[in-house]
């Protein structure tokens, strides 16, 4: 299972498997350290270094630096201090891994955690670009206050993947109903493909694997003139990957989250228990 869902324990099982997906199917990747919510400093300097060798790994290899970060990973639950040193540490050694480099979707890629970590995620993601470094910022479709977080960015000319969101959020803070998060996706994904963003210089990353919104969402960047390419879609390393290379096929930039790290098992755990199909397997696996 671990392979399916896990590149494997270290940096360049990562890079290996990123190649792999660039070479045979024409799929990009993010990749992303496992370790959430550290509670000791000593954990978050495994973080960080993780995160710094696999964007010289990736440079190393030609490839995307592309590589995604929990604010949590680098400290926030210790002390939010830590957060802003250990960020510009990641986001400098990616400016510099670039170079010159011209080609392919190169930043720190921030993903979005439970609601409390909204306020301080998008600061300091607003601060580093501010300050000219390469940053994107993950966005969570399931949160009333996103249309007003993701029109912000927009006119920032920012870097945006847009999510479903996974973590627990009550009715006040956020839709409850499948019905009402795809009704609320359809109308960020406007906002995103819209010519508003165009002009602003936007780049949409839309991380979904439901075909549908994949269609939708095709259809809003040719009405408004976006080429393939000027954005992107984004899913997970062993999560319907048939869909990820047909979406490829198509000419459409796809990209995968590839995950690595000794931390695997909550992660795919995680993927196992979004599909109830999946559900024989995972008893499979807990018994042996």
């Amino acid at each position: 299972m671990r392979g399916k869902y896990v590149a494997g324990e270290h940096e360049a099982h990562g890079v290996e498997r990123a190649l792999s997906l660039l070479q045979d199917h024409g799929v990009r990747s993010s990749l992303f350290y496992m370790g959430e919510y550290v509670d000791t400093l000593d954990l978050v300097e495994l973080n960080v270094e993780s995160k710094i060798k696999v964007a010289e790994a990736l440079r190393d290899s030609a490839l995307d630096i592309h590589v995604s970060v929990d604010p949590t990973q680098i400290g926030h639950h210790i002390d939010p201090a830590l957060v802003e040193d250990r960020a510009h540490r990641i986001a400098q050694t990616i400016k510099d891994a670039i170079g010159n480099k011209t080609v392919g979707v190169n930043c720190l890629m921030f993903d979005m955690e439970d609601a409390s970590l909204n306020d301080p995620t998008i600061a300091i993601h607003n601060q580093l670009q501010d300050e000219g470094f390469p940053v994107a910022l993950t966005l969570q479709a399931y949160l009333y206050r996103t249309k007003g977080d993701l029109a912000a960015q927009i006119a920032r000319g920012s870097r945006v993947r847009l999510v479903k969101g996974a973590f627990a959020a009550g009715a006040e803070l956020a839709f409850q109903s499948t019905e009402e998060i795809k009704g609320n996706s359809r109308k960020l994904i406007e906002m995103m493909l819209s010519q508003t963003a165009k002009e602003a210089g936007f780049y949409p990353i839309i991380a979904t694997h439901d075909t549908r919104l994949h269609d939708f969402a095709i259809a809003q960047a040719r009405r408004n003139g976006w080429e393939p390419g000027s954005y992107e879609f984004e899913m997970l390393l062993g999560v319907r990957e048939d869909v990820a290379k047909r979406v490829s096929e198509k000419g459409e930039r796809v990209r995968l989250y590839v995950p690595f790290g000794r931390d695997w098992w909550p992660h795919a755990a995680r993927r196992l228990g979004e599909n109830p199909a999946n559900a024989a397997r995972l008893a499979r696996l807990l018994a042996n």
